[in-house]
């Protein structure tokens, strides 16, 4: 007797493919007959046409239930820590669950947790957040440094929208941009262009090297320094960092304010925020956190990163921060960030790079005198850059140009550029040597090369009167010419003196700032202003109608030309019955340049009106104006007691 096994088969073992030989059982069990004989080599049953086809099938994964199907399991590597509020639950739901044996299950405790939490203050959190802080070290120090995933992408993703923050700019008040100015933003008023050019990014952040905040481009590395940003943006580089400020239960209160979560602040919330016509507080802080999250400092979030409340606690100080390097600083942290396969958008503000690279490589007639422009934001709009990128085209793509040295701000992009003078050197550019990976990895300072040569001389300034040293030519009657130290090399006779300084282009011209001491010739001086003061003036173009306004307290305004950057002074003087309104050059009173210029006055259907040259002038007018003006009766100003007017000026001496 052969014993067998007379327990039916398992019906949940698997079934072997039924390509192989399957082994034959002892005895085979049928559902309705119950046992069968058992099978022998020679009849054993090959599967039929549909067993086959549900074994390939399953072979096939089809027809597999999803959630049955097994997942790939993930490697095996340290877990990361928890953060403080997870320690804080861990314990918080034990001690619910104990004492709440009723609750629902652990959806109840958790919600309990978080109401809880939110509730506690920092000193009660400080515990949790030590803790936590402990475990995040430990697992620093005992992770590997994830190798960076090598990427290559063809498509730029990227926050930044300088199209949506024009059209804000658009709509804000008067007030509003003079709030922003307040805050030292307000070169951003000047923005004119709308779209990125996303393939010019994307060629400039592979050649952008992280480690040395340089651009690798045309054969040659250019070091970014904080002074560009000036330049080309308009954003401070000096003053304080900025920092992180005030107490957590402020912090708290604003985040409740702008509805912040852990994704961020609403772009949209924002954006109905600035469209109220209020010009206070809450309305600097919701301007600046737009820039930030459109234009400066966007990250690969949608929306603005809750983290800038931090530095916008007290809004009376932000035109003491250095915006200028920390504008830099986030762009490395964003560009480095997506390098290392950490996010797949690029964060910072790629318009500056874009700019930045418009004006450091010139195409076509590189050295073609261009007019004076700053920040080199004023000077981009979208017919310049698409006639640039055009030219680009032309010349076979991007890096086609050549590099040059120029004072920077002083190219009008396509215009053409204006050659390095020898006055003062603002860009270093250094070859590009074959360097070891270990030496490319260095980190090296660039200390800016941005330096402004200050007057060596003793000269003493009482009204428009200049005392200075003077050169005499031994051997000789001869003298040099007083106003040497502004550029003049002019050598004359000494009873010629007087003659050649009272018509010498070099003659000095104070800077037309109450609070600024810089005096320099008028050439100097308007790239002085430039500079240093671009955002205290107005800018305007020849034979182009323009408004301004006059506050109540503003005695004078100083209007700047976006072609030649040629100095005007509008003056404003009170007398018994009005104002007196006149416009003059800043420049030597002997130059031959002659500007006519007409000013309107309109209140209701009454207006008055005044043509008459514009006179050259070194510094403010005192006192009655010497010259012809406007006098503008009481009757005529706003209703804040504002002067209105709307001007003209022409290069040619007739108006019209």
């Amino acid at each position: 007797m052969v014993e067998v096994d007379a327990s039916p088969p398992d019906l949940n073992e698997k079934a072997s493919p039924p390509h192989q030989t399957m082994p034959m059982p002892s005895r085979r069990w049928n559902n309705s007959t119950g046992y069968l004989p058992p099978a022998t080599p020679n009849s054993y049953q090959v599967p039929s046409e549909g067993e086959y086809a549900m074994g390939k099938r399953k072979d096939q994964g089809i027809g597999i239930p999803e959630g049955s199907r097994k997942k790939k399991k993930k490697q095996a590597g340290t877990p990361r820590p928890a953060c403080s509020w997870v320690h804080f639950s861990r314990d918080f739901i034990k001690e619910y669950s104990a004492t709440h044996p009723e609750s629902s299950g652990l959806k109840a405790a958790t919600k309990a947790a978080s109401d809880a939490w939110k509730l506690m203050g920092p000193e009660e959190k400080a515990k949790y957040t030590t803790r936590a802080r402990e475990v995040w070290d430990k697992y620093l120090s005992s992770t590997p440094a994830r190798a960076p995933k090598p990427r290559k992408q063809t498509k730029l993703v990227t926050r930044c929208s300088p199209g949506r923050l024009l059209n804000v700019l658009q709509r804000l008040t008067p007030d509003q941009k003079e709030a922003v100015k307040s805050m030292g933003f307000g070169s951003i008023l000047g923005l004119r262009c709308r779209t990125l050019r996303r393939s010019l990014c994307l060629w400039l952040l592979e050649r952008f090297n992280t480690v040395r905040r340089s651009l690798e481009i045309c054969g040659e590395r250019i070091p970014l320094t904080p002074r560009d940003v000036e330049l080309v943006m308009g954003l401070p580089a000096s003053g304080k960092d900025v920092v992180n400020s005030g107490s957590d239960e402020l912090i708290l209160e604003l985040r409740k304010r702008y509805n912040a979560t852990n994704r961020g602040i609403s772009v949209r919330l924002l954006e109905e925020r600035l469209a109220a016509p209020e010009a206070g507080e809450d309305f600097k802080r919701s301007f600046v956190l737009y820039v930030m999250g459109t234009l400066l400092c966007p990250t690969a979030r949608l929306d603005v990163s809750p983290s800038f409340l931090h530095f916008l606690t007290n809004m009376d100080v932000l035109h003491q921060y250095n915006w200028g390097k920390f504008l830099l600083d986030r762009l490395v942290r964003e560009i480095s960030r997506f390098r290392q396969g950490k996010q797949l958008a690029v964060g910072g503000c790629l318009l500056f790079l874009q700019l930045f690279y418009y004006e450091s490589v010139a195409v076509g007639a590189a050295y073609e005198s261009a007019p004076v422009a700053f920040p080199c934001l004023f000077s981009w709009g979208e017919e310049e850059i698409s006639e640039r990128e055009k030219q680009e085209k032309e010349l076979g793509g991007y890096g086609s140009g050549e590099v040059v040295c120029m004072e920077r701000g002083l190219g009008m992009g396509s215009l053409g550029y204006k050659a390095q003078t020898d006055r003062m050197a603002l860009r270093t550019v250094e070859p590009m040597p074959e360097l070891s990976h270990a030496q490319d990895m260095e980190d090296q300072e660039y200390e800016d090369t941005l330096t402004e040569q200050e007057h060596e001389h003793t000269d003493s300034i009482e009204g428009n009167v200049v005392c200075a040293e003077i050169e005499v030519v031994e051997g000789s009657g001869q003298v040099t010419c007083g106003n040497i130290n502004y550029g003049c090399t002019e050598i004359v006779n000494n009873s010629k003196k007087r003659d050649h300084e009272e018509a010498c282009p070099y003659a000095p011209c104070p800077c037309p700032l109450q609070n600024c001491s810089v005096v320099d010739s008028s050439k100097e001086l308007s790239s002085h202003f430039s500079i240093k003061h671009w955002d205290s003036g107005t800018h305007f173009q020849y034979d182009c109608p323009l408004r301004v306004s006059l506050s109540k307290k503003e005695t004078f305004l100083v209007l700047q030309s976006e072609k030649d950057g040629v100095l005007f002074l509008l003056a404003k003087g009170t007398q018994s019955i009005g104002h007196t309104v006149v416009i003059t050059c800043i420049g030597p009173s002997s130059s031959k340049e002659c500007f006519s210029y007409d000013v309107v006055s309109e209140r209701g259907s009454s207006s008055l009106r005044l043509k008459s040259s514009a006179h050259s002038f070194p510094g403010r007018i005192q006192g009655l104006p010497p010259v012809d003006f406007l006098l503008v009766p009481f009757s005529h100003l706003g209703s804040s007691g504002q002067l209105d007017l709307e001007i003209c000026i022409w290069s040619s001496t007739e108006p019209g």
